[in-house]
């Protein structure tokens, strides 16, 4: 078989078969066909296109290029779910610890943020201590003792997508929907749960922009999921504004504690609620998403699913004193408070710039390999649909770098929008069975 040929048949957009698929990963995973020629492929899928089949075979190749996870002797039903991303989407760290606390197990491999915020990872570490680096036997393990773990992905986890995710950013590549697929779907299968909701964002602050975009790419994904054998549903949320009132890495952490405790609601309480009653609905263990709810708010109500996130904490090597004590994290010197120039009700929050503005801060990072400030970031005391006062407060900034101040001021101002009458907030769009 010759990779040349294989070009020239994608280019002719002629079906590829699934030795084909299995030849292109191999051989490239090996260092025997070289990124340029991989770049012509990868242009001509993104012109092109896979159909479903073709998509399978790319994701399932992908997966044998590596390791994967058993996780057949933990106890308990597996679930795991994945978001595209977006602005103060702290989801992981709410969902997480309430599943467990209900007897699901929460098994996760979770990424470093690159752009405006931090990811999953870095959060975590904004607890001094967290673990994030554990091997696949700890990991069994841990699950075993708590029903919860998230860890960073291994190197030997399909090595394929690292190598064809930094070929795809440098390509222009990125955004062809079986590609995205293919690189979500092979992790996620890869780690071998039972059933896996996808958390599609679509709007100005995530990466797809269109609602008709992200229902193409999620249904993409659930088929993918089902031809898997994994139980596998999505659901398109929007990110037209920041999901939680925290963006930046200690920030979204206090903020989680605070709804696992009790004391905080809002959209990312919300999101979390709505995935885990599906969670609990696709394993069998409760009857509608009503009553699922109400299980899970009861779990926030007695303190087992704050105690559920210490427990995780303190198995991965944290200092759980700091869910106890908020105030223990680490504060930025400089703190400046932004307060609203007119009144009205928040009509819109360009969540992109808020996500500008934190990274700016110190919260995301402009290139690989840049250390992160943990403590910085933004908190947003106004969402839309709120009632504004001139001069109430709309947002404080926490940074260290002086020099950045007045320019995440501007930012964040200019994100803001206000109108004369209050405007409606729909934050699931769309969910696709």
């Amino acid at each position: 078989m010759n990779f040349l040929d294989i070009i020239q048949k994608k280019k002719e957009n002629k079906v590829l078969s699934q030795s084909e698929m299995e030849f292109f990963i191999e051989n490239y995973v090996k260092g025997e066909i070289p990124d340029y020629q991989v770049s012509a492929f990868l242009m001509a899928i993104y012109f092109n296109k896979l159909n479903l089949d073709e998509t399978y075979y790319l994701t399932k190749a992908m997966i044998d290029s590596g390791e994967t996870v058993d996780l057949s002797e933990v106890p308990g039903s597996k679930v795991d779910k994945h978001s595209t991303g977006g602005v103060g989407d702290t989801v992981t760290l709410v969902l997480g610890p309430l599943l467990a606390s209900v007897g699901l197990v929460f098994a996760k491999m979770s990424g470093r943020g690159l752009g405006h915020t931090g990811g999953t990872l870095d959060k975590l570490e904004a607890i001094p201590g967290f673990n994030i680096n554990i091997g696949g036997r700890d990991f069994i393990e841990i699950l075993k003792k708590s029903n919860i773990a998230v860890i960073g992905q291994t190197e030997n986890i399909v090595p394929a997508d690292k190598l064809l995710y930094a070929l795809r950013d440098a390509t222009a590549t990125v955004d062809n929907v079986s590609l995205i697929a293919s690189s979500i779907l092979s992790k996620k299968i890869a780690l071998g749960t039972d059933a896996l909701v996808l958390d599609v964002k679509v709007g100005n602050g995530a990466f797809m922009k269109d609602l008709s975009s992200a229902v193409e790419l999620s249904k993409l994904m659930v088929e993918l999921g089902k031809k898997f054998g994994r139980n596998t549903k999505a659901i398109i949320t929007s990110m037209e504004e920041p999901l939680g009132d925290a963006i930046g890495n200690s920030l979204e952490v206090i903020e989680a504690i605070n709804i696992l405790k009790g004391k905080k609601k809002g959209h990312l309480k919300d999101i979390a609620l709505r995935i885990g009653a599906k969670l609990m609905l696709m394993e069998g263990i409760s009857s509608s998403e009503e009553e699922a709810i109400k299980v899970l708010e009861g779990k926030i109500s007695d303190g087992s699913a704050v105690e559920k996130f210490k427990e995780m904490v303190e198995l991965q090597g944290g200092d759980k004193t700091y869910i106890d004590d908020t105030d223990k994290f680490k504060k930025s010197s400089i703190i400046k408070e932004i307060y609203a120039e007119e009144s009205g009700y928040v009509k819109s929050i360009e969540a992109i710039e808020i996500g500008i503005a934190s990274r700016d801060l110190g919260a995301g990072r402009h290139k690989k390999g840049d250390v992160l400030d943990l403590s910085a970031g933004i908190y947003l005391h106004k969402k839309i649909g709120d009632l504004v006062e001139k001069g109430d407060k709309l947002a404080t900034i926490y940074t260290e770098k002086e020099n950045e101040v007045e320019g995440a001021i501007q930012r964040i101002k200019a994100a803001y929008a206000f109108s004369d009458k209050k405007e409606d907030y729909k934050l699931v769009l769309e969910e696709i069975d």
